[in-house]
């Protein structure tokens, strides 16, 4: 393998250019030397931005090219499978963009192909692990300081979503799945069981049930919390706070400054996702980028992947009957630690 990891990005959308952006022109390492896309016209395009780029007519052509060391899957959820399961065949690592796939059977076809290697090649973009801030909330848990964690506090909240393409059912599948990921990561612990109960309808949204509380059973013991609100109009506002046995820690905002005047203090709210946790977008690729040079993966697994999907999938049923599902998941193979 050469010095630079020769990446293949399958899907040129929002988040596959925003990739290719970061690798081209931020991180060191990495190169992207193929694409492929449903929309053709697209990928040749983001091809001709780029110069040096072979747009590929297939993710298995793509995939099976001697011009690509590693795979960047950044298409839609239910095409992920179809991308992941032949790389895993080719020996080729793996950044795969949340969700890992959209069914339980179909995370769990993924992590038999990849316990049969032996080892991971597959890592899944939660983020917010890679940020500063949550690094820090999860090194003060593990220090000790506070004790032992009793509750958790997390606050995911949108300015806005565009009315017709948000549904109900993304407000735990699309967005409370970082949560969930977050939760399980800090904790480190899985959930046992999950209630989701809407609150009074933001009268922005109209008919979309928003905002929703998800409230979380960890096998341990701890209760977490998560507010979901997508309309609120004043910016993208995240939050988290654990509450434990002999103090407490929270995200701190993320403004250097805190402006005071005319009888006030005021600080910036980020606009979006991607102004809030560019840095760690950065880090999580980077973090991949090196640990494919090496032949591996590191990050959050296909594990995680699943375990997000088992959740989710019961936020969904919850959320319909306003009762706690329990959750039932397969038994985790000693590949995952």
């Amino acid at each position: 393998m050469t010095d630079k990891l020769k990446i293949g990005v399958i899907g040129t959308g929002m988040i596959g250019q925003d990739h290719i952006r970061r690798i081209t022109h931020v991180l060191a390492g990495g190169e992207v030397t193929a694409v492929t896309d449903t929309d053709r016209s697209r990928a040749q395009e983001v091809a001709k931005t780029y110069g040096g780029i072979e747009v590929f007519d297939s993710s298995d052509a793509l995939i099976a090219s001697d011009a690509v060391d590693a795979v960047l899957v950044c298409s839609w959820g239910p095409a992920h499978e179809e991308a992941i399961l032949p790389a895993l065949a080719a020996g080729k690592p793996v950044f795969c963009e949340k969700p890992l796939a959209t069914t339980q059977e179909a995370c769990l076809r993924i992590i038999d192909a990849e316990v049969k290697l032996g080892k991971r090649l597959i890592q899944v973009g939660y983020m917010r692990r890679y940020d500063r801030a949550y690094a820090d909330l999860k090194a003060t848990i593990e220090s000790g300081v506070i004790g032992e964690p009793l509750m958790f506090h997390s606050v995911h909240r949108n300015a806005s979503v565009r009315e017709g393409l948000y549904t109900d059912d993304m407000a735990v599948a699309d967005t409370m799945v970082h949560d969930i990921d977050v939760t399980r990561w800090l904790l480190g612990d899985e959930v046992a069981r999950i209630q989701v109960i809407a609150g009074k309808r933001n009268s922005v949204g109209k008919n979309l049930r928003d905002p929703i509380l998800g409230i979380m059973e960890m096998r341990g013991g701890t209760v977490a919390t998560v507010e979901v609100s997508v309309n609120i109009g004043y910016g993208y506002d995240i939050r988290g706070e654990i509450s434990a046995e002999k103090g407490t820690v929270e995200l701190s905002e993320s403004n250097n400054v805190v402006l005071k005047a005319g009888d006030s203090f005021s600080g910036r709210v980020p606009a979006d996702w991607r102004e809030r946790f560019i840095e760690a977008y950065d880090k999580e690729l980077a973090d991949w980028i090196e640990a494919a040079k090496q032949g591996g993966a590191s990050g959050p697994s296909a594990w995680d992947g699943y375990a997000i999907q088992v959740v989710s999938d019961a936020g969904l049923k919850a959320a319909d009957s306003g009762k706690p599902v329990d959750i039932e998941m397969a038994d985790k193979p000693a590949l995952y630690g």
